[in-house]
C-alpha cells in the first residue's frame, strides 16, 4: 500500500511541476533532457555506484531498458505537443484510458483472475478519467485522431513493458534500481541528441533555467518510477487491479489539486466523474483482495 501511496503521490508532484514550468517560462523538453540526467545520477546515489558499464548488454534485461528509454522521451514530448494542439482533454483522456491495455495483457500472459466485480471496476474507471479530465469548454476534438490513437497505444504499452519487465527479471532491489537508472539513462542519450540536432537547426539556446528545472523534476520522477516497480513487486494487487488503481488515483488526486490549487473549473461533470474514480478503486482493489483470499 505504501508504494502505491508514494506513486499516486509522485506523480502528483509531476503534475505540479509542469504545471508551474509555463509559469517560469521553462523550455519543457530542455527540463525533461536534463530530468532524466537527474534520474541518472539519483538511481546512481541510491545504489552507491553507476551501475551502466560495457558489461551491461549482457544482462537480460538491457534492450528492455533501452526501448523504454525510447518510449519514456517519445511520449513525454507527444503529450507536450498533443497538448497544445490538441488541448489537455484529448491528452489526457488518450493517456489514463490506455490502462485498458496492461489489463487485457495481464489476464493474457499471466493468466490473472477476472471477477465481476473488477470487470465492472475497469468498465466503470472508463467513464471515470473522461469526465474527471473533461473541462468544460474544452475543444476535445482532435485536429487528427492518429495522435491521439498514438499516445493510447503507447502509453499502454509501456505500463504492459514496465510489468513484463518487473516479473521476468527485476527480483532483486538491486536489479530494479540498476534498471531504472539504465532506462533514465537512455533516454537522456536520446533526448541530447534530440537537443543537439534542434540547436543545428537554430532552436533555441540552452538556458541555465530549464537545467535547475530539470533537476528539480528529476528526483520525484525517478522515484514515482522505482516506487511503481516497487508496487507492481509488492504483489499487493494483481497487476491487472494494480495498473487501473494507480492510474485512476492519479487522476483522481491531480484534478483534487488542479481544483484546489490551480482554480481549475469544479464542474457537476467533474466531480461525477471523481465519485465515479473512487467506486472504481473499490471495486478493482476489494474484487482482487478478495480473490486472493479465497
Amino acid at each position: 500500500m505504501l508504494y502505491l501511496i508514494l506513486t499516486i503521490a509522485l506523480n502528483v508532484v509531476l503534475f505540479v511541476l509542469f504545471k508551474l514550468f509555463s509559469k517560469y517560462s521553462i523550455d519543457s523538453l530542455q527540463a525533461i533532457v536534463f530530468n532524466y540526467l537527474t534520474c541518472v545520477v539519483t538511481g546512481s546515489m541510491l545504489l552507491g555506484k553507476f551501475p551502466v558499464s560495457a558489461a551491461s548488454p549482457s544482462q537480460p534485461w538491457f534492450w528492455w531498458a533501452v526501448a523504454m528509454g525510447a518510449m519514456f522521451i517519445s511520449l513525454f514530448n507527444l503529450i507536450g505537443r498533443r497538448t497544445r494542439e490538441d488541448g489537455i482533454t484529448t491528452t489526457t483522456i488518450a493517456n489514463k484510458l490506455s490502462l485498458v491495455i496492461p489489463v487485457i495483457f495481464s489476464v493474457w500472459l499471466y493468466h490473472e483472475e477476472m471477477n465481476a466485480m473488477k470487470i465492472a471496476g475497469i468498465l466503470l474507471a472508463l467513464p471515470a478519467v473522461y469526465f474527471t479530465a473533461h473541462v468544460k469548454g474544452e475543444d476535445a476534438k482532435p485536429k487528427s485522431i492518429l495522435w491521439p490513437a498514438l499516445l493510447f497505444v503507447g502509453s499502454g504499452l509501456l505500463d504492459t513493458l514496465v510489468k513484463y519487465v518487473e516479473q521476468s527479471y527485476l527480483a532483486t532491489n538491486e536489479a530494479q534500481t540498476a534498471y531504472t537508472v539504465h532506462v533514465f539513462l537512455s533516454a537522456f542519450i536520446i533526448g541530447f541528441i534530440l537537443l543537439v540536432v534542434l540547436k543545428l537547426m537554430g532552436r533555441p539556446e540552452f538556458a541555465f533555467r530549464n537545467i535547475v528545472a530539470g533537476v528539480i523534476l528529476g528526483v520525484p520522477n525517478y522515484f514515482s518510477i522505482y516506487f511503481f516497480i516497487k508496487f507492481l513487486h509488492s504483489g499487493f494487487l494483481d497487476s491487472s487491479a494494480a495498473i487501473p488503481v494507480n492510474n485512476i488515483g492519479i487522476v483522481l488526486l491531480s484534478t483534487v489539486v488542479a481544483i484546489l490549487f490551480f482554480k481549475e473549473k469544479e464542474t457537476p461533470q467533474r466531480i461525477f466523474g471523481l465519485v465515479l474514480s473512487i467506486i472504481a478503486i473499490l471495486l478493482i482493489a476489494f474484487a482482487d483482495i478478495h480473490a486472493g483470499s479465497n
